[in-house]
């Protein structure tokens, strides 16, 4: 698949005051290495799981992103620039109310790691997806999402302006009538979160790279609301916020 065949998905920018984003960026901006770090590499991959490809876009580093997933349907998140810290929620897409748990989920698996396999349940203890393939050693479920607030704590009153993952969260769950309410502990892709012998949380240098990939399955209807998070303070996104690609596929076939 070539660069003519994506499209932008919603790569803007939300302002401190979490307003919905207006201000699209031309794909070719968001996939133009001089934007990034010196020695940036960008690797859109592909999907990992075959079907027919119903959506297909980049998402650029600090923009919000969502989609409604069908029952069946995978979506495969593209870490295009390496080691970019995906922010996700899940909701039932029919009932935003059933939305991801991660003491279900952890406590359902025995295990403070998402990997393939893992089934993301909510708060019901229902299955909302499954983790179909996986190419970093392990995904964090833990460390949970950035905000102004914890930025000034953990940085300095001057970040109060930088805008964070729960200020994306917050914009694009305005489009679906989601508000502060129903923000719950996220899901973390290709953010390394290790959990120490003496049971601390470490926020480290990221194990992803240049197009690694992840890929989960609708096991009901789902709203997926990520944010790419436009974390410029700690290092788990190496200080440089890339695009993601969002590519979902329908291995059932067209519907």
């Amino acid at each position: 698949m070539t660069i003519d065949t994506l499209t932008a998905g919603t790569p803007v920018i939300t302002d401190s005051a979490g307003r919905t984003p207006t201000c699209p960026l031309p794909l070719d901006e968001v996939l133009d290495p001089t934007r990034y770090a010196e020695g940036t590499v960008l690797d859109l991959a592909g999907p990992l799981v075959d079907g027919p490809v119903v959506r297909d876009e980049v998402v650029a580093a600090r923009a919000p992103w969502s989609v409604r997933l069908e029952k069946g349907q995978v979506l495969t998140i593209v870490d295009v620039g390496g080691n970019q810290s995906g922010d996700c929620l899940l909701f039932n897409a029919d009932d935003t109310g059933e939305r991801y748990s991660v003491p279900d989920t952890l406590a359902w698996q025995a295990n403070a790691y998402v990997r393939t396999g893992t089934v993301l349940r909510s708060n019901l203890g229902e299955p909302l997806a499954t983790v179909v393939g996986n190419e970093v050693d392990r995904q964090d479920t833990i460390g949970g999402a950035c905000s102004k607030e914890s930025n000034t704590l953990r940085y300095g009153h001057h970040t109060f302006t930088e805008h964070a993952c729960r200020e994306n969260f917050l914009a694009e769950g305005a489009r679906y009538g989601l508000g502060v309410r129903d923000l719950v502990s996220n899901l973390n892709w290709f953010m390394n979160v290790p959990v120490e012998a003496d049971g601390a949380l470490g926020i480290v240098d990221g194990i992803s790279g240049p197009g690694r990939r992840v890929a989960f399955r609708a096991e009901k209807n789902v709203l997926v609301v990520v944010s790419n998070c436009p974390q410029m303070n700690n290092p788990c996104n190496e200080f440089n916020p890339t695009p993601l690609r969002m590519i979902v596929t329908d291995p059932e076939g067209e519907r």
